[in-house]
């Protein structure tokens, strides 16, 4: 089978190995698509912790079950999948506190390698993160699954409702995602960011304004009715931005910090402003079996229509191409179809 392995940053090689046999509890999938996404784009530019150089890549995707390990009753060869790349343990102490996320094994059990003819998903995920794929939902489509579900996950609890204002810092393809979603729950939207193809996207997608990155402070203030937003999603991973977010809401307001920033990065934040304003900064990471599913249904019930956010697609062997259009800013995200 041929597989896309991250040599070194800036290096894609395209690869032709044995194909593996599923063990007790595994699926073999034979990807149908598998998308680009914001942490492959920065192992490419500058490595990434969580995804080891040389190595396999990839872990959004979709596909068809091509043969599958002794005791798995609940598909069948030939069911087209959706599914995510990982799934807690549910052992560690983490799990027995129900927080699935922050499981002590998930990173480290998790299957990478979707930029591929073929994925071989472990028994734990198959178990409770694999669902099968409804017809109206493309390959492409289907493939959203992980990073809608990690929007899920860092919306839930926050109980936007119709009518609350959400400012979006960042108009890539997880800020879009985030608009999708809040809107999805009546929340007027306005984002901001560098690209202006992909603001005009969110123009299309339903952001009620759009904002220069330099006015952020004064828009968001006069959006939220002169007293900040309710919300704001940071998803750009820039310290600097981490620490200018909490300006943009209202008292009572909470900052939730989805951008992930570089190892032992530090930041300030105006502790005054913090305290006095009563302001909530909330960290998020990954998503727990239960963003899965409601991520599930929202892309099978139509409620999160994808679709705009698919710029292109590339066959296998030009994977290196789609990764410098993406550093070059262009397209939010390539689908790669083997």
């Amino acid at each position: 089978m041929l597989t896309a392995v991250l040599e070194k940053p800036g290096t894609i090689e395209v690869r032709d190995i044995v194909l593996p046999e599923p063990a007790e509890g595994e699926l073999l999938v034979q990807v149908k698509a598998a998308l680009t996404c914001g942490t492959d784009l920065k192992a490419f530019v500058r490595g990434h912790s969580l995804i080891p150089m040389p190595g396999p890549f990839g872990h959004e995707f979709s596909g068809i079950i091509v043969d599958k390990g002794k005791g798995v009753s609940k598909f069948r060869i030939g069911d087209p999948v959706m599914g995510v790349h990982s799934a807690p343990c549910l052992d560690c102490g983490y799990c027995r506190k129900g927080l699935f996320n922050l499981c002590e094994k998930i990173m480290s059990t998790k299957a990478l390698g979707a930029f591929a003819e073929y994925i071989l998903l472990p028994r734990h995920v198959v178990a409770q993160n694999v669902f099968r794929k409804p017809e109206k939902l493309n390959f492409r489509e289907a493939a959203f699954l992980e990073p809608l579900a990690c929007v899920v996950h860092g919306m839930e609890g926050l109980g936007i409702k119709k009518g609350d204002t959400v400012f979006i810092i960042g108009a890539g393809p997880i800020g879009l995602l985030h608009l999708l979603l809040a809107r999805s729950k009546g929340a007027r939207v306005m984002i901001t960011g560098l690209e202006m193809e992909r603001l005009k996207t969110a123009k299309k997608l339903g952001a009620e304004r759009i904002c220069d990155p330099g006015h952020a402070a004064d828009a968001a203030r006069e959006f939220g009715g002169g007293l900040g937003v309710d919300y704001v999603f940071e998803c750009t991973g820039q310290p600097a931005i981490w620490e200018v977010s909490v300006n943009y809401v209202r008292r009572g307001g909470t900052v939730v910090l989805f951008g992930g920033c570089k190892a032992d990065t530090t930041v300030t934040f105006n502790a005054e402003r913090l305290h006095y304003d009563e302001i909530g900064l909330k960290g998020t990471f990954h998503f727990t079996p239960g963003d899965v599913k409601k991520a599930h249904l929202l892309l099978k019930n139509g409620v999160i229509n994808v679709r705009p956010l698919i710029s292109g697609a590339f066959r296998l062997g030009d994977i290196q191409q789609a990764f410098q259009k993406l550093v070059a800013g262009e397209g939010i995200k390539y689908a790669i179809v083997p």
